[in-house]
């Protein structure tokens, strides 16, 4: 058995029992390219909807937890320093799922996905349910909450690579801003389903609020278990007619299917190393700017309905349940800027412009909400909505389509087998910044909610700060680079070749 550090597969890809079955009700005998594309876009969806639904709890019960609530809380959060205990949760739980992130990269490049990534959701649903046991066991050791969170941080940090890579298999580069803007609307819908599940089930104890997402979860994993077909090679699927090479393993279908290009031979069938994927174009500055967008990001997703319910809008405070649900239009703006942030980037072939665009606007978006959303409900959610527009539409894109873009760089030369490495880099390293705006954010809003958005203000300028360069190089691209698209991707003029390649 090789060690976790090598680059060679330490797995057998098989065909999942659950498409065997299906194909007993194929005339054929085998599903066609098509409905297995429909497959792994619906499971890969449903899965990160579960993963996202999972997470959510969290900042449900943070107003029932804490000492501000009707309800008397919850100890050890129910004292003066309730809120930045729950804090550190946060961080603990976003701290581990950043470090497992590029763990969980490797190693997904070198194992079985699909069994993989069934770990992660049912390991996910465990850990989350045993935070939901306190309520009846009636724990409350700060460390038994620590733990757990650590351990469903851990498993969480698993989901994403996975999902991406094996979506990566299925899918050409020509749509792929498009496609993935609508498939990343997982993200939103899971935090408006946690969001909903957790506050409909928190009349009957907040316990139940972390069941529900959790049985959810562990649900799901069981049928991508059964049904998930990771690449095309391992069910044996054609496209336009001409039958994958079945002994190609995973990624060596990544070039093909991402850049649009004949399929070729002779491809490194080893995992690209972690530090050589970070010196691939482009990598380090999205990166980094997902850093801040992602601290961001999750600010909002951690702490937006207790935001909600402690601050007055038109005059009154809100229920916590009503809050939670009101915080789920946040996300509906993210699953709409979502798409429009693919589909622009594509009409544009402009990844860095189209997210330091939405990262740019997000600012004012803030800056308004805080100072007019208090006004009534209706400017509240109007502005709400806005802020999930712009806050989470470059989120989507660069966890998503530019991902898949660097993981398949030109300058890899056939080493096809880094797609879930790249991954994990940028999402790793965005979820470091994920970790801490929450955890800040329990520190300052003690102070002030006026510093919170400061400081998100801030982070999103210097998001948009950091894809500079990159957004010279597609404007250079798109002025000297029309004339020749045809050939964009394999001239060796630096003016000439498509964005993407040029990025650095």
């Amino acid at each position: 058995m090789a060690s976790w550090t090598s680059s060679q597969f330490l797995y057998e890809e098989t065909k999942p029992c659950g498409i065997q079955f299906l194909e007993r009700f194929k005339r054929s005998g085998r599903l066609s390219f098509k409905q297995y594309q429909a497959l792994v876009f619906t499971l890969t969806f449903v899965a990160y909807i579960a993963f996202h639904a999972a997470r959510k709890p969290n900042s449900i019960v943070k107003g029932t937890l804490s000492a501000s609530t009707v309800r008397g809380g919850w100890s050890p959060f129910d004292g003066p320093d309730g809120t930045a205990l729950l804090g550190q949760i946060d961080l603990a739980f976003l701290s581990v799922y950043a470090v497992g992130m590029f763990v969980a990269g490797h190693l997904g490049d070198r194992l079985d996905l699909r069994t993989f990534l069934t770990i992660g959701m049912i390991g996910t649903g465990l850990f989350t349910a045993l935070f939901g046991v306190a309520f009846w066991a009636n724990f409350h050791s700060f460390y038994y909450f620590l733990a757990v969170q650590v351990l469903a941080g851990w498993f969480q940090s698993i989901g994403w690579p996975c999902v991406v890579a094996v979506l990566g298999n299925w899918f050409d580069k020509k749509r792929r801003g498009m496609i993935m803007g609508v498939w990343s609307a997982h993200t939103s819908l899971g935090n408006i389903t946690g969001s909903l599940l957790a506050s409909g089930l928190l009349r009957f104890g907040w316990g139940w609020s972390f069941l529900g997402p959790a049985l959810l979860i562990t649900f799901l994993g069981l049928v991508v278990y059964f049904f998930l077909p990771v690449n095309p090679p391992t069910v044996g699927a054609e496209r336009d007619g001409t039958e994958v090479d079945s002994t190609m393993r995973l990624g060596d279908t990544i070039t093909e299917s991402f850049l649009g290009s004949r399929m070729s031979t002779g491809f490194d069938r080893k995992a690209i190393g972690f530090m050589a994927a970070w010196k691939i174009p482009g990598v380090a500055p999205f990166a980094f700017c997902l850093f801040f967008t992602k601290l961001v990001s999750y600010t909002f997703l951690y702490w937006l309905p207790f935001y909600v319910s402690h601050n007055m809008i038109g005059g009154e405070y809100l229920s916590e349940e009503t809050s939670g649900n009101l915080s789920t239009l946040f996300d509906v703006g993210g699953v709409v800027g979502g798409v429009l942030a693919g589909y622009i980037s594509d009409q544009l072939d402009g990844r860095a412009i189209t997210a330091a665009g939405f990262i740019y606007l997000a600012i004012p978006a803030l800056f308004l909400y805080r100072i007019y959303g208090h006004i009534s409900l209706t400017i509240n959610i109007i502005l709400m909505f806005t802020s999930g527009v712009f806050v989470n539409g470059p989120f989507a894109l660069i966890t998503t389509a530019v991902s898949a873009d660097l993981g398949t760089h030109k300058s890899l030369k056939g080493n096809a087998r880094a797609l879930a490495t790249v991954t994990a880099i940028i999402d790793g390293t965005g979820s470091v910044g994920a970790a801490i705006g929450p955890v800040l954010t329990g520190y300052i809003s003690a102070i002030s909610w006026d510093a919170v958005f400061y400081m998100l203000m801030t982070a999103a300028f210097i998001s948009g700060l950091l894809l500079t360069k990159l957004i010279v190089t597609e404007v250079r691209a798109m002025l000297y680079g029309s004339s020749e698209e045809g050939d964009a991707a394999t001239t060796s003029s630096p003016a000439t070749r498509a964005p993407i390649d040029v990025l650095l």
